[in-house]
């Protein structure tokens, strides 16, 4: 990060989801990015993928769509993402990108480059219990699903 302190940075919260229609199946991901009253909205989708790297893609999309560093609330469903970052990375690159079990850690293209976006901004991850009616949340979930629906449309065209 620059020189610029935390308390000068812009404020900026994402809340971030994943969806995949079977696991694995077609798969989509969803962010809202609100910044004041701002708000812009992003989704996507693959083919092929799992809920896990839908829901990494979710969060590196929203990060890149920032143009400056920020201090960054993350709201996430996935404890895969939010104990991934902040609890399980150093562990695996300190282990040659081995599990506690030893195996190959999975998606690791993925939280590389989370890990590289989180270090330009301040990130702070919150879980949010997923469906529990939290608006912001559930409208992400929507929006995940639907960019899910939209890629095995787009399978099944081609």
């Amino acid at each position: 990060m620059s020189t610029v302190s935390a308390q000068e940075l812009r404020e900026v919260e994402i809340i971030i989801d994943g969806s995949c229609l079977g696991n694995p199946g077609p798969g989509g991901w969803a962010c809202i990015l609100r910044c004041g009253e701002h708000e812009r909205v992003l989704q996507g989708g693959v083919p092929d993928a799992t809920n896990n790297r839908m829901e990494l893609a979710a969060a590196i999309e929203g990060l890149r769509a920032l143009k400056r560093a920020c201090q960054v609330t993350v709201l996430t469903d996935s404890e895969y993402v939010r104990r991934g970052i902040t609890e399980f990375l150093p562990r695996w690159k300190n282990n040659g990108w081995r599990n506690a079990s030893g195996k190959a850690v999975v998606n690791q293209d993925l939280w590389e480059q989370l890990e590289e976006l989180v270090g330009y901004h301040a990130v702070t991850w919150v879980h949010v219990r997923g469906h529990s009616g939290q608006p912001d949340h559930e409208r992400c979930d929507a929006l995940a699903i639907s960019a899910a629906r939209a890629a095995k449309r787009a399978t099944t065209i081609a």
